[in-house]
C-alpha cells in the first residue's frame, strides 16, 4: 500500500514539474531590458543593442522561451567591439534581459592608426557615442611599446594621485617612456618600466617637497631612470 502511494505521489510531482515546464518554455517575449554593469560612460546604447537584437532575429516580442537560444543571444551581443561580457536571460516578468559589461578604456593612442587600449590590454576602436578622458599614448608606436604603456597605465590606474593627474605617455623609444602632468610643464623621464612602484614613490616625495616649496614650475624634466634619486633640469 505504502508503495502505491508512494509511486503515485512521485507520479503526481513528474506531471506537476512537467506541466510546469511546458508553461514556462510556452512564456512569451513581452519586452525588451538592457541593464549595463558598472561603469556608466556608455560606449554602446541601449538603442544599439536592440537593433543589434532586430538585425539578427527579427522583432522578439511575443516570441516563446523554448524559441530562444540564450547562448546565441549572448555571442551575438558579445561580437559588438564595445562589449566585454554579455549575460540574457528571460525575467519572471516577461521581459529578455540583457546585462552588458563594456570594455574598459585606460588610454588613447594616437599614432598613424588611432583607437583606445582598454583594460585587458588590446586594442578598442573609439565610440560614436562617448569619448572616454584617458592619457594620450603618443611616439614610436610598436607592438612592445604599446605592451611597456599597458603595464604603465595599469600602474596609474591604481594610484589615485597618479590617475588624476597623468594625461599622457610618450614613446621617446623602446625602454624609454616619457610622462605628461596635468598641471605642471615639466616632462617625467621615466626610463624602462622596471622598478615602477620605486620610481614614482620617489617622484611623488619629490613632488610633495616641490609643491610646499612652490618650485613646481622652475621644472622642465624630471629624471627618474636613475637608482635611488631624482634628477631634475631647471627650465
Amino acid at each position: 500500500m505504502s508503495f502505491i502511494k508512494l509511486s503515485g505521489l512521485l507520479l503526481l510531482v513528474t506531471g506537476l514539474y512537467a506541466f510546469s515546464n511546458h508553461r514556462n518554455l510556452q512564456k512569451k517575449v513581452n519586452g525588451i531590458n538592457v541593464e549595463f554593469v558598472g561603469e556608466q560612460n556608455l560606449y554602446i546604447t541601449q538603442g544599439t543593442v536592440n537593433k543589434l537584437l532586430i538585425q539578427n532575429y527579427g522583432p522578439l516580442t511575443n516570441v516563446t522561451k523554448e524559441k530562444l537560444v540564450l547562448n546565441t543571444i549572448e555571442e551575438v551581443i558579445e561580437a559588438n567591439e564595445m562589449v566585454k561580457n554579455a549575460e540574457v536571460f528571460l525575467s519572471v516578468d516577461g521581459k529578455l534581459t540583457s546585462k552588458i559589461t563594456q570594455r574598459r578604456p585606460i588610454g588613447r593612442v594616437e599614432g598613424d592608426s588611432k583607437f583606445y587600449l582598454d583594460d585587458d590590454g588590446k586594442k578598442m576602436p573609439f565610440s560614436n557615442s562617448h569619448s572616454a578622458r584617458v592619457p594620450i599614448i603618443t611616439g614610436d608606436i610598436t607592438g612592445k611599446g604599446l605592451e611597456d604603456a599597458y603595464e604603465i597605465l595599469k600602474f596609474i590606474n591604481q594610484d589615485d594621485f597618479l590617475r588624476k593627474n597623468v594625461i599622457g605617455i610618450h614613446i621617446e623609444s623602446l625602454e624609454n617612456y616619457q610622462l605628461k602632468f596635468r598641471m605642471e610643464q615639466f616632462v617625467v623621464n621615466l626610463g624602462n618600466i622596471e622598478n615602477l612602484a620605486v620610481k614614482f614613490k620617489k617622484f611623488k616625495a619629490f613632488y610633495s617637497k616641490a609643491d610646499k616649496d612652490e618650485s613646481l614650475n622652475e621644472y622642465a624634466m624630471v629624471n627618474l631612470e636613475f637608482n635611488n634619486q631624482v634628477v631634475c633640469t631647471k627650465i
